[in-house]
């Protein structure tokens, strides 16, 4: 049987988003909270110069350095890149990775939740999502472009054999939240928990069909020929991630009063709705179609 021999928790990729730092660092102070008997965890602070800029990348975003072609390319060699290269020879090397599981660990300013968001297919995947919806309903599971190569995408955790993230929010930048920090050591134990069982053979009986939001595009903020913004979230929006908007519904405000509808022909699910670090790319939300997760 597949066994997870070595576990790495990630936190700290973005230096600004601070429960994934403080929950590494509380570990740190006592490891038996991370342990289990049939693996071994490292603890990992991923960009600590991030951190102390109180920012969330010096130079490059670090969760977008980690594609195949770009960990062998000497050329890029700013901070982030240099990082993502130290990284991969810690937890790595990406493709014959040392590592069996990578849990990466991140907050969103975006009203959320608790997710688990797989970045790859398969029936390990597919196990630890039922694991962990089934003792912690209130989770949301996202598949994120799970169907590209893991040697083609960018994101830390496919350094690992395994990798998953957990993004936990609302939760501002560059502060704590005791219910948020709450929630992400909640589904890091549950993770924990289902590799245990997962290594002793031991599963309780899962469910056969779990839901889940599969990402489908992000769609921007309104902006005008000259890429200035002209408009923001409809309020209706704000604040209503996984909740379903169907067509016809409005979705943006322009600062004139005017509003936009969403002019798709189905349902869909937002995500990551205004959130903060996306800005820069004046991206307002990633839309998701609801899929169900079946074990065979």
């Amino acid at each position: 049987m597949d066994k997870i021999k070595q576990v790495a928790i990630v936190g700290g990729v973005h230096g600004n988003e601070f429960s994934g730092i403080y929950l590494v660092k509380q570990y740190q102070a006592a490891p038996a909270a991370a342990a289990r008997p049939s693996f071994n965890t490292e603890l990992v602070w991923a960009n600590p110069e991030a951190f102390r800029a109180n920012k969330r990348y010096l130079h490059s975003d670090l969760n977008r350095q980690f594609k195949l072609v770009d960990l062998a390319n000497t050329a890029l060699s700013n901070y982030e890149q240099s990082r993502a290269k130290v990284l991969n020879a810690q937890l790595g090397p990406k493709g014959r990775a040392k590592t069996d599981l990578l849990i990466d660990l991140h907050n969103t300013t975006s009203n959320m939740g608790a997710c688990l968001i797989l970045t790859q297919a398969g029936t390990f995947y597919n196990q630890l999502a039922a694991y962990v919806k089934m003792v912690m309903p209130e989770a949301i599971i996202s598949r994120d472009e799970d169907h590209i190569a893991a040697q083609d995408h960018a994101l830390m955790c496919t350094l690992g054999r395994y990798g998953v993230l957990v993004e936990v929010g609302p939760q501002s930048q560059s502060v704590l939240r005791h219910d948020i920090l709450e929630l992400m050591h909640t589904m890091t134990q549950h993770i924990l928990d289902f590799v245990e069982l997962y290594n002793n053979n031991n599963l309780p009986a899962l469910p056969k069909h779990t839901e889940a939001f599969r990402y489908l595009h992000s769609i921007k903020l309104p902006m005008n020929e000259q890429g200035e913004r002209i408009g923001m979230v409809h309020k209706n929006i704000q604040d209503n991630d996984y909740q379903p908007i169907n067509p016809g519904d409005a979705i943006f405000t322009l600062f004139d009063g005017t509003e936009i509808y969403y002019n798709g022909d189905v349902t869909v699910y937002p995500t990551f709705i205004n959130e903060a670090a996306y800005y820069d790319n004046n991206l307002a939300m990633s839309l998701n179609e609801k899929v169900l997760i079946t074990l065979e």
